[in-house]
């Protein structure tokens, strides 16, 4: 804001005012000087008017020390013709008066002196002189000076000249020429102080300009120039400003441009940036931080880092200043939103080595963290799914080898047990084995376009074939060759419902795997179905895409496995999975093979009520006048 400068605050007055006062200081000096030298010089001029000759004084002397009796007639004459206004007496050695000039004071001739001061210059010999001031006679100026014998010795008095004179004329013609001197100083003054105007104008108008530009390059608008009016100081002032102004604009537009490049880069990192003053106050935070951290720039801005990372019960600025050191956080909170952060700390010096801050980098390793405890559980569930029949395989084998197969009724069971552990484990093994080729994208996938209507019917048949075929022959057959349904219950009872759209549905699958996906989501609806359950499965179409459902009337999944039921090695029931022969790896292929396929999988399900198994493929429909396929 631009504040409007009062006139006795501006610069162009202080020149003016000061340039003033020291015309008139100076001409006062001079003027004081003048006139006290005019002062004593008029003085001492009318003093030495006053002063009698040594012709005049032998003269009084000859005529005091006589005896005729012209002698005060002659004195009369001598210091009339003195010519000059002065009251003169002349007074013997006897204090008695011997002359006059005064004719109003004749009568006093052949009188004694009053005057001390007259017999004291008698009697001392000195001259004395005195300038004294009277109301009524104004500054007068009063002389003794003695008279001795010029023809003996000279230190004998014979008598004085008394000397009075009035100095005013002296004093008016001084006074006269102070009031002349002043008047001058005044219009001096006067002309002075235009003429400081001027030149304070002269010198404030290139200022004021050059103060204008500031202030407008302060706005941020460089356009304007300062006018030159000469090459002195001021003007190489002015050239020095608009070289200025180009200069500042250069390096604005450079920052600027810069400023918006830093800025461009930060907004685009994937990193979370933010950076704070020594203070460790935050000045500058990116978008991606502000996202990791959940805050507004405005929110955090100013605020302690220490604070915003919630390190501060932790560490102090200090600590970070000193070992900048690598943290690793977690900002996860309990709606299942999962972010751990790793934190790097870096400093803001000069070259000096002065540190004026910190920046801190904020890289989210939440997948990467994921995937390592993942790595970690993976490795432990392989572990303890392998240790599991292994330890009853050798538990058995080591009975038989103790003896126990020479037993007939005994070693058949424990051999079925060691075969049923063997497969098992070669199962996983080859589940493991499939996962794998998916995860490196190398597993071979053999596709063709299938009615679906008809593929899954086909594999419906099979389960009700097999639920036919267990209920007549007590549980001696399964799916797949395993030589019984999954189900740890042989007196169970179900059903297999269909609910299909009756028009054909030509879908690009491998089939074997595509059937695999449908065994494993069946084997766990059957496995989980209670007494006489209903398993429904459904085929429909929406826009572009099919959509294949199985419901089975089970115990449901829990909400909190909901989000798991896909993982590896996730069980919802360990045990009961575990007894009943399961990898925890059916769920998990289907899922890869699914997505493998372009489609999804996911689950409904509510506890106590039962699940349903959703998978969606991609779905272009095909004409049915076979267009397309003729020009193959």
């Amino acid at each position: 804001m631009n504040k409007k400068i009062r006139l006795f605050q501006s610069i162009h007055f202080k020149i003016a005012i000061v340039f003033v006062l020291l015309l008139l200081v100076t001409l006062e000096v001079i003027g004081a000087s003048f006139v006290k030298q005019l002062e004593y010089q008029n003085v001492k001029d009318f003093k030495q008017s006053l002063q009698v000759t040594p012709y005049v004084q032998n003269q009084l002397s000859n005529e005091l020390m006589s005896n005729s009796g012209n002698a005060n007639k002659n004195i009369k004459d001598i210091i009339g013709d003195m010519g000059n206004s002065a009251e003169i007496q002349v007074v013997d050695n006897k204090g008695t008066i011997r002359g006059v000039t005064n004719l109003n004071t004749q009568s006093t001739v052949g009188q004694k002196t009053r005057n001390p001061r007259v017999k004291q210059a008698i009697y001392s010999g000195h001259t004395e002189q005195e300038v004294a001031y009277s109301e009524s006679q104004g500054s007068y100026y009063t002389a003794i000076q003695p008279l001795t014998d010029p023809n003996g010795d000279s230190n004998t008095v014979v008598g004085a000249v008394y000397i009075r004179a009035s100095m005013e004329e002296v004093y008016k013609g001084i006074s006269s020429i102070t009031v002349i001197f002043l008047t001058s100083s005044l219009v001096a003054g006067l002309l002075g102080m235009a003429l400081s105007i001027v030149i304070s104008r002269a010198i404030t108008r290139p200022i004021d300009e050059m103060k204008k530009q500031a202030i407008q390059m302060a706005r941020g608008d460089y356009s304007g120039q300062v006018r030159i009016y000469g090459q002195d100081e001021l003007g190489q002032l002015a050239i020095a400003v608009n070289n200025l102004s180009v200069r500042v604009e250069e390096a604005q537009e450079a920052s600027e441009s810069e400023r918006r490049r830093l800025d461009s880069v930060m907004s685009h990192m994937t990193d979370g940036v933010i950076a704070t003053d020594r203070r460790g106050n935050i000045t500058i935070i990116n978008e991606t931080g502000q996202d990791f951290l959940n805050v507004t720039s405005d929110g955090v801005l100013g605020q302690s880092l220490l604070k915003v990372l919630k390190i501060s019960e932790e560490y102090t600025l200090r600590d970070l200043l000193e070992t900048q050191q690598v943290m690793v956080l977690d900002f996860s909170d309990q709606q299942d939103h999962d972010l751990i952060l790793h934190v790097d700390f870096s400093l803001i010096q000069r070259e000096t080595g002065y540190i004026t801050g910190l920046v801190c980098v904020l890289h989210d390793v939440t997948e990467q963290q994921k995937n390592e405890r993942e790595q970690r559980e993976f490795v432990s569930n392989v572990s303890h799914e392998l240790r599991t029949p292994l330890t009853s395989v050798r538990s058995y084998i080591e009975a038989l080898n103790d003896g126990a197969w020479q037993d007939p009724e005994v070693a058949p069971n424990f051999l079925k047990v060691t075969q049923e552990e063997t497969d098992r484990m070669i199962r996983m093994i080859n589940d493991l084995l499939s996962l794998s080729r998916m995860d490196q994208g190398t597993a071979k996938m053999n596709l063709e376009f299938v009615n679906l209507n008809e593929f899954f019917g086909y594999v419906l048949d099979r389960f009700d074939m097999m639920i036919k075929r267990d209920q007549e022959h007590d549980n001696n057959a399964s799916p797949r060759g395993t030589g019984k349904l999954p189900t740890d219950d042989p007196n169970k009872k179900y059903s297999i419902t269909r609910d299909f759209t009756k028009r054909d549905l030509w879908v690009e699958i491998d089939t074997d795997k595509f059937m695999q996906v449908v065994d494993n989501i069946m084997n766990n609806a059957i496995k989980y179905s209670p007494d006489g359950g209903v398993i429904t499965c459904r085929l429909l179409e929406t826009h572009r895409h099919v959509i294949l459902s199985i419901s089975d009337q089970g115990l449901g999944i829990p909400r909190k496995d909901l989000g798991k039921i896909f993982d590896r090695f996730y069980r919802v029931d360990k045990a009961r999975s575990r007894k009943q022969g399961g990898t925890g790896l059916g769920l998990a292929i289907s899922k890869e093979v699914i997505e493998a396929h372009n489609g999804r999988v996911w689950v409904d399900s509510q506890e106590g009520k039962g699940s349903t198994f959703y998978i969606s493929l991609p779905y272009e429909p095909i004409d049915s006048d076979g267009g397309d396929w003729d020009e193959i």
